[in-house]
Protein backbone atom coordinates (compact mmCIF):
# COMPACT_ATOMS: atom_id res chain seq x y z
CA UNK A 1 0.00 0.00 0.00
CA UNK A 2 3.04 2.23 -0.09
CA UNK A 3 2.64 5.27 -2.29
CA UNK A 4 5.24 7.44 -3.99
CA UNK A 5 5.59 10.91 -2.54
CA UNK A 6 4.39 13.64 -4.87
CA UNK A 7 6.84 16.29 -6.06
CA UNK A 8 6.32 19.93 -5.10
CA UNK A 9 4.41 22.06 -7.55
CA UNK A 10 7.12 23.75 -9.54
CA UNK A 11 10.20 25.81 -8.83
CA UNK A 12 8.29 28.65 -7.18
CA UNK A 13 6.81 26.27 -4.65
CA UNK A 14 10.22 24.77 -4.03
CA UNK A 15 11.66 28.22 -3.37
CA UNK A 16 8.88 29.03 -0.95
CA UNK A 17 9.40 25.68 0.75
CA UNK A 18 13.00 26.59 1.47
CA UNK A 19 11.96 30.00 2.80
CA UNK A 20 9.31 28.64 5.11
CA UNK A 21 11.62 25.90 6.34
CA UNK A 22 14.11 28.52 7.47
CA UNK A 23 11.44 30.35 9.43
CA UNK A 24 9.60 27.34 10.77
CA UNK A 25 11.21 27.24 14.18
CA UNK A 26 9.91 30.67 15.19
CA UNK A 27 6.21 30.00 15.62
CA UNK A 28 5.59 26.62 17.20
CA UNK A 29 6.46 24.97 20.48
CA UNK A 30 7.76 21.45 20.87
CA UNK A 31 5.37 18.97 19.29
CA UNK A 32 3.75 16.66 21.84
CA UNK A 33 4.83 13.05 21.76
CA UNK A 34 2.15 10.76 20.33
CA UNK A 35 2.52 7.08 21.17
CA UNK A 36 1.18 4.57 18.63
CA UNK A 37 -1.50 2.32 20.07
CA UNK A 38 -2.01 -1.17 18.66
CA UNK A 39 -5.60 -1.98 17.70
CA UNK A 40 -6.72 -5.56 17.13
CA UNK A 41 -10.47 -4.98 16.78
CA UNK A 42 -10.77 -3.50 13.30
CA UNK A 43 -13.22 -5.35 11.10
CA UNK A 44 -11.61 -7.07 8.12
CA UNK A 45 -11.98 -5.11 4.90
CA UNK A 46 -12.27 -1.70 6.56
CA UNK A 47 -9.85 1.10 5.77
CA UNK A 48 -8.71 1.02 9.38
CA UNK A 49 -7.79 -2.67 9.14
CA UNK A 50 -5.95 -2.16 5.84
CA UNK A 51 -3.93 0.79 7.14
CA UNK A 52 -3.12 -0.91 10.44
CA UNK A 53 -1.91 -4.01 8.59
CA UNK A 54 0.17 -1.93 6.16
CA UNK A 55 1.74 -0.04 9.06
CA UNK A 56 1.81 3.24 7.15
CA UNK A 57 -0.53 6.00 6.01
CA UNK A 58 -0.39 8.79 3.42
CA UNK A 59 -1.77 12.17 4.50
CA UNK A 60 -2.13 15.33 2.43
CA UNK A 61 -1.51 18.62 4.22
CA UNK A 62 -0.46 22.19 3.46
CA UNK A 63 3.26 22.92 3.28
CA UNK A 64 3.11 26.72 3.39
CA UNK A 65 0.78 27.66 6.24
CA UNK A 66 2.48 28.53 9.54
CA UNK A 67 0.76 27.16 12.65
CA UNK A 68 -1.32 24.56 10.73
CA UNK A 69 0.79 23.00 7.98
CA UNK A 70 4.34 24.14 7.24
CA UNK A 71 7.21 22.15 5.75
CA UNK A 72 9.94 22.67 8.33
CA UNK A 73 13.51 21.46 8.62
CA UNK A 74 12.35 18.14 10.05
CA UNK A 75 9.29 17.75 7.82
CA UNK A 76 5.72 19.04 8.06
CA UNK A 77 4.68 20.70 11.33
CA UNK A 78 1.60 22.44 12.66
CA UNK A 79 -1.80 21.72 14.16
CA UNK A 80 -3.15 19.80 11.15
CA UNK A 81 0.01 17.68 11.18
CA UNK A 82 -0.46 16.89 14.89
CA UNK A 83 -4.08 15.86 14.27
CA UNK A 84 -2.80 13.48 11.60
CA UNK A 85 -0.31 11.99 14.06
CA UNK A 86 -3.08 11.42 16.63
CA UNK A 87 -5.19 9.54 14.07
CA UNK A 88 -2.23 7.50 12.82
CA UNK A 89 -1.27 6.54 16.36
CA UNK A 90 -4.72 5.06 16.94
CA UNK A 91 -4.00 2.79 13.97
CA UNK A 92 -0.72 1.74 15.55
CA UNK A 93 1.25 3.81 13.02
CA UNK A 94 4.20 5.89 14.25
CA UNK A 95 4.92 9.32 12.83
CA UNK A 96 7.98 7.92 11.03
CA UNK A 97 5.57 5.84 8.92
CA UNK A 98 3.35 8.73 7.86
CA UNK A 99 3.93 9.74 4.24
CA UNK A 100 3.20 13.47 4.01
CA UNK A 101 2.34 14.98 0.61
CA UNK A 102 1.61 18.60 -0.22
CA UNK A 103 -2.10 19.24 -0.71
CA UNK A 104 -2.88 22.72 -2.03
CA UNK A 105 -6.49 23.90 -2.15
CA UNK A 106 -7.03 22.92 -5.79
CA UNK A 107 -5.78 19.33 -5.56
CA UNK A 108 -7.37 18.09 -2.34
CA UNK A 109 -10.41 16.43 -3.93
CA UNK A 110 -8.45 14.86 -6.82
CA UNK A 111 -5.87 13.43 -4.41
CA UNK A 112 -8.63 11.75 -2.40
CA UNK A 113 -10.61 10.58 -5.43
CA UNK A 114 -7.53 9.12 -7.13
CA UNK A 115 -6.37 7.30 -4.00
CA UNK A 116 -3.11 9.23 -3.85
CA UNK A 117 -3.72 9.94 -0.16
CA UNK A 118 -5.63 8.15 2.57
CA UNK A 119 -6.89 11.45 3.99
CA UNK A 120 -6.42 15.19 3.70
CA UNK A 121 -5.95 17.40 6.76
CA UNK A 122 -5.24 20.81 5.27
CA UNK A 123 -7.35 23.70 6.62
CA UNK A 124 -10.09 22.00 4.61
CA UNK A 125 -13.51 23.63 4.93
CA UNK A 126 -16.48 21.26 4.92
CA UNK A 127 -19.22 22.30 2.49
CA UNK A 128 -22.06 20.61 0.64
CA UNK A 129 -20.45 20.87 -2.80
CA UNK A 130 -17.31 19.08 -1.63
CA UNK A 131 -19.38 16.44 0.15
CA UNK A 132 -20.69 15.40 -3.27
CA UNK A 133 -17.24 14.01 -4.18
CA UNK A 134 -15.48 13.32 -0.84
CA UNK A 135 -16.50 12.53 2.73
CA UNK A 136 -15.53 14.52 5.82
CA UNK A 137 -14.79 13.57 9.39
CA UNK A 138 -15.08 16.42 11.86
CA UNK A 139 -15.21 19.35 12.01
CA UNK A 140 -12.29 19.55 14.41
CA UNK A 141 -11.88 23.35 14.30
CA UNK A 142 -14.09 26.33 13.44
CA UNK A 143 -12.24 29.08 11.58
CA UNK A 144 -13.60 32.24 9.94
CA UNK A 145 -12.62 34.22 6.85
CA UNK A 146 -10.79 37.47 7.53
CA UNK A 147 -8.46 39.98 5.86
CA UNK A 148 -4.68 40.54 5.79
CA UNK A 149 -3.32 43.94 4.75
CA UNK A 150 -0.05 45.83 4.93
CA UNK A 151 0.56 47.03 8.47
CA UNK A 152 0.26 50.71 7.44
CA UNK A 153 -3.00 50.29 5.49
CA UNK A 154 -5.81 52.25 7.18
CA UNK A 155 -8.31 52.00 4.29
CA UNK A 156 -9.30 48.33 4.66
CA UNK A 157 -11.18 47.64 7.90
CA UNK A 158 -13.91 45.15 6.91
CA UNK A 159 -15.02 42.92 4.07
CA UNK A 160 -17.12 45.76 2.62
CA UNK A 161 -13.91 47.63 1.82
CA UNK A 162 -12.90 44.79 -0.51
CA UNK A 163 -15.76 45.32 -2.97
CA UNK A 164 -14.30 46.22 -6.37
CA UNK A 165 -10.74 45.91 -5.07
CA UNK A 166 -8.03 43.43 -6.14
CA UNK A 167 -7.77 40.78 -3.42
CA UNK A 168 -5.59 37.68 -3.49
CA UNK A 169 -6.81 34.20 -2.59
CA UNK A 170 -6.26 30.61 -3.71
CA UNK A 171 -7.71 28.67 -6.62
CA UNK A 172 -10.37 26.17 -5.58
CA UNK A 173 -10.79 27.61 -2.09
CA UNK A 174 -13.97 28.55 -0.23
CA UNK A 175 -12.56 32.03 0.58
CA UNK A 176 -12.06 32.75 -3.14
CA UNK A 177 -15.69 31.87 -3.84
CA UNK A 178 -16.81 34.07 -0.95
CA UNK A 179 -14.81 37.01 -2.32
CA UNK A 180 -16.34 36.62 -5.76
CA UNK A 181 -19.82 36.65 -4.24
CA UNK A 182 -18.86 39.72 -2.22
CA UNK A 183 -17.87 41.60 -5.38
CA UNK A 184 -14.09 41.75 -4.97
CA UNK A 185 -11.74 41.50 -7.95
CA UNK A 186 -10.21 38.15 -7.03
CA UNK A 187 -6.59 37.49 -7.98
CA UNK A 188 -5.87 33.76 -7.77
CA UNK A 189 -2.69 31.82 -7.05
CA UNK A 190 -1.91 28.29 -5.85
CA UNK A 191 -0.84 28.96 -2.25
CA UNK A 192 -1.52 31.74 0.24
CA UNK A 193 2.18 32.40 0.72
CA UNK A 194 2.31 33.34 -2.97
CA UNK A 195 -0.18 36.13 -2.21
CA UNK A 196 2.31 37.99 -0.05
CA UNK A 197 4.50 39.46 -2.80
CA UNK A 198 1.50 40.92 -4.72
CA UNK A 199 0.40 42.47 -1.41
CA UNK A 200 3.86 43.90 -0.81
CA UNK A 201 4.11 45.46 -4.27
CA UNK A 202 0.57 46.84 -4.37
CA UNK A 203 -0.83 44.50 -7.02
CA UNK A 204 -3.55 43.63 -4.48
CA UNK A 205 -4.84 45.53 -1.46
CA UNK A 206 -5.42 42.48 0.72
CA UNK A 207 -5.22 38.73 1.10
CA UNK A 208 -8.34 36.99 2.35
CA UNK A 209 -8.74 33.52 3.77
CA UNK A 210 -9.34 31.91 7.15
CA UNK A 211 -8.24 33.95 10.16
CA UNK A 212 -5.96 31.22 11.48
CA UNK A 213 -4.00 31.08 8.22
CA UNK A 214 -3.64 34.85 8.11
CA UNK A 215 -2.53 34.95 11.74
CA UNK A 216 0.26 32.52 10.90
CA UNK A 217 1.41 34.57 7.91
CA UNK A 218 1.37 37.77 9.96
CA UNK A 219 3.31 36.14 12.81
CA UNK A 220 5.90 34.77 10.39
CA UNK A 221 6.42 38.26 8.90
CA UNK A 222 6.24 40.28 12.10
CA UNK A 223 5.54 43.99 11.62
CA UNK A 224 4.90 43.73 7.87
CA UNK A 225 1.24 42.68 7.82
CA UNK A 226 -1.82 42.82 10.05
CA UNK A 227 -5.15 41.02 10.27
CA UNK A 228 -8.08 43.47 10.23
CA UNK A 229 -11.81 43.30 10.86
CA UNK A 230 -13.92 40.55 12.37
CA UNK A 231 -14.29 37.13 10.71
CA UNK A 232 -17.21 37.32 8.29
CA UNK A 233 -17.83 33.59 7.72
CA UNK A 234 -17.72 30.32 9.62
CA UNK A 235 -15.33 27.75 8.16
CA UNK A 236 -15.58 24.28 9.74
CA UNK A 237 -12.32 22.41 9.15
CA UNK A 238 -12.77 18.73 8.35
CA UNK A 239 -10.69 15.70 7.41
CA UNK A 240 -11.25 14.69 3.80
CA UNK A 241 -11.74 10.99 2.99
CA UNK A 242 -12.92 8.82 0.15
CA UNK A 243 -16.59 9.29 -0.64
CA UNK A 244 -18.93 6.97 1.26
CA UNK A 245 -16.21 5.46 3.46
CA UNK A 246 -18.62 5.74 6.37
CA UNK A 247 -16.83 3.33 8.70
CA UNK A 248 -13.55 5.27 8.42
CA UNK A 249 -15.33 8.61 8.83
CA UNK A 250 -17.17 7.49 11.96
CA UNK A 251 -14.02 5.96 13.42
CA UNK A 252 -12.06 9.20 12.92
CA UNK A 253 -14.88 11.10 14.59
CA UNK A 254 -14.51 8.76 17.55
CA UNK A 255 -10.75 9.44 17.62
CA UNK A 256 -11.35 13.20 17.54
CA UNK A 257 -13.79 13.05 20.44
CA UNK A 258 -11.36 10.90 22.42
CA UNK A 259 -8.61 13.47 21.79
CA UNK A 260 -10.83 16.20 23.21
CA UNK A 261 -11.31 14.17 26.39
CA UNK A 262 -7.79 12.85 26.94
CA UNK A 263 -6.05 16.19 26.39
CA UNK A 264 -4.11 15.24 23.27
CA UNK A 265 -6.09 17.71 21.12
CA UNK A 266 -5.28 20.64 23.39
CA UNK A 267 -1.65 19.54 23.68
CA UNK A 268 -1.43 19.56 19.88
CA UNK A 269 -3.01 23.02 19.78
CA UNK A 270 -0.82 24.48 22.51
CA UNK A 271 2.36 23.32 20.75
CA UNK A 272 1.40 24.77 17.36
CA UNK A 273 -1.38 27.29 16.66
CA UNK A 274 -1.78 27.93 20.38
CA UNK A 275 1.53 29.81 20.42
CA UNK A 276 -0.31 32.64 18.62
CA UNK A 277 -4.06 31.96 18.93
CA UNK A 278 -6.22 31.29 22.02
CA UNK A 279 -7.61 27.81 22.62
CA UNK A 280 -11.32 27.44 21.86
CA UNK A 281 -13.54 24.46 22.62
CA UNK A 282 -13.55 22.22 19.54
CA UNK A 283 -16.82 21.62 17.69
CA UNK A 284 -18.70 18.34 17.93
CA UNK A 285 -18.04 16.14 14.88
CA UNK A 286 -20.95 15.92 12.46
CA UNK A 287 -22.02 12.29 12.15
CA UNK A 288 -24.02 12.73 8.95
Amino acid sequence: MKRTRLSLLGLAAASMLALTACASGDLGGSAPEVTPESEDTFEAGTTMAELAEAGEITIGTKFDQPLFGLNGLDGPEGFDVEIGKIIAAKLGISEENINWVEAVSANREPFIQNGEVDMVIATYTINDKRKEVVSFAGPYYMAGQSILTLSDNEDITSEQDLVGQPVCSVTGSTPAANLTELGANVVLTDTYSNCLEPLRNGAVVAVSTDNVILAGLAAQNEGEFKVVGEPFTEEPYGIGLALDDTDFRMWINDVLEESYEDGSYQAAWDATAGTVLPFVTPPTPDRY
